[in-house]
């Protein structure tokens, strides 16, 4: 069984997934560092190739991870918006949705120039409304929500760690 995550930027999905991986011996990949090893920085392949061509590339890697067993993937915050991907992961996986207040993303996304949604636009104002456009996709693909306001990688980790074995 694959343990993937899924939820805003700045959630911790990245640094909650390799601490999963510590804990359980399972192999951890994350999404966008495919994607930026394979083909370059997010944030060019959103300027010169636009955000369906990115989707694209999120789904390729997705067929490439799925079918695999005994993973643990952290997601790009957008991945599972495309119903396909969702369905993939799936089907050997349980997908946790890593919940966090606008209050705490904003902590967490202040200041990182790295991310192309929020690039060129009021921060909060377009962070809420990603939230409020995500977050019942999240809901929806997602076999448990946890929350991470007030909660270390540690804690978190933990949690999903427990869930998931809860499953087996």
């Amino acid at each position: 069984m694959n343990i993937v995550l899924c939820g805003m930027m700045g959630v911790g999905k990245t640094s909650v997934g390799i601490r999963i991986a510590e804990l359980t011996g399972k192999r951890w990949y994350d999404t966008d560092i495919m994607i930026t090893d394979r083909y370059g920085r997010i944030s060019d392949l959103f300027e010169y190739y636009g955000e369906a061509h990115f989707r694209s590339l999120e789904t390729e890697i997705v067929r490439e991870l799925a079918p695999q067993d005994g993973l643990v993937i952290s997601t790009g915050g957008g991945l599972v918006l495309k119903p396909e991907n969702g369905d993939l992961l799936k089907e050997r996986g349980k997908v946790f949705f890593l919940r966090a207040s606008l209050e705490a993303l904003l902590e967490r996304v202040h200041g990182d120039e790295s991310r192309p949604l929020l690039k060129d636009t009021r921060t909060e104002e377009r962070l809420a409304e990603l939230l409020r456009e995500r977050t019942p996709v999240y809901e929806h693909v997602a076999d448990f929500l946890v929350d991470t306001d007030g909660k270390s990688v540690e804690e978190v980790a933990r949690e999903i760690v427990s869930l998931a074995e809860a499953q087996a």
